[in-house]
């Protein structure tokens, strides 16, 4: 029960970041009080991950445990390719979070149940349930889902600004995808080395990131394109640049005499 607690734990942690219930919780956290908004996140996701236990428990039951070992790697790599796509809030999502009025427990409440509904951390839930103790799991990936949205609460109700999500984005779908080929290979040389089936998921998340980066900009995934420069880093080159200066001199020379030369 412990190892799948702690399991859970981390790869729902990993899953939430830059996850758009996370911009959910850092939007409500800077409309409510902190501990409501937390306390209604717990209430959800405690709902909402005994269903996904449960599912994956009775599926579990009924699949062979080879299977299952691919099917979770699979979903792990799947997870990872989505958190690469990235992942923000639709219109309606924004409004109902923005212009909520009845009860702060209430709106948050509804709005975390409807939102975790088909989200990768459900389905992460519902792929660790399938082989492991269902109490752990529901115990970790609960936590581990308060975790990630109490540091988002932290961050818009404190700090005021996002984290870098580009770096998290990365990092938590690198996560996704070692577990996921891990788990493939492990399933698939079961008597292999563990030293030697890390070393080849490692291996394979290095390739594809040096195939992603080696694609055109408009086929790769957002995150991976170069970041667009900003107004003032534009604004800033221009006056630092020698055509600009060579401009501020030849204005000065053309200002006309005051007459006293």
């Amino acid at each position: 029960m412990l190892a799948a607690l702690l399991l859970s734990f981390a790869v729902i942690f990993v899953a939430e970041l830059g996850d758009k219930t996370q911009l959910v919780a850092m939007m409500f956290a800077l409309r409510y009080r902190w501990w409501v908004v937390l306390s209604a996140i717990t209430a959800a996701t405690a709902v909402v991950h005994v269903l996904s236990v449960a599912i994956g428990y009775y599926l579990g039951a009924a699949l062979p445990t080879h299977l299952l070992g691919f099917i979770a790697g699979a979903m792990f790599i799947f997870f990872g390719l989505w958190t690469l796509r990235g992942d923000s809030l639709t219109d309606e999502e924004t409004s109902r979070a923005a212009k909520a009025t009845a009860p702060a427990f209430f709106v948050v409440t509804s709005a975390f149940v409807l939102a975790e509904l088909g989200d990768k951390t459900m389905l992460a839930t519902v792929t660790l349930a399938a082989d492991r103790d269902w109490l752990g799991v529901w115990i970790g990936s609960t936590l581990g889902m308060v975790a990630a949205d109490g540091l988002a609460i932290l961050v818009g109700a404190v700090a005021g600004k996002h984290l870098p999500e580009r770096l998290i984005q990365i990092s938590a779908a690198a996560l996704f995808l070692l577990f996921g080929f891990y788990m493939v290979f492990d399933n698939l040389l079961p008597t292999a080395p563990t030293a030697a089936v890390a070393g080849a998921a490692l291996t394979l998340v290095l390739i594809l990131g040096g195939v992603m980066r080696a694609l055109p900009d408009r086929l790769r995934p957002a995150v991976l394109r170069p970041s667009a420069p900003s107004a003032v880093d534009i604004a800033e080159r221009d006056e630092c640049s020698p055509d600009a200066a060579i401009g501020s001199g030849a204005g000065r020379s053309a200002a006309p005499s005051d007459g006293r030369d």
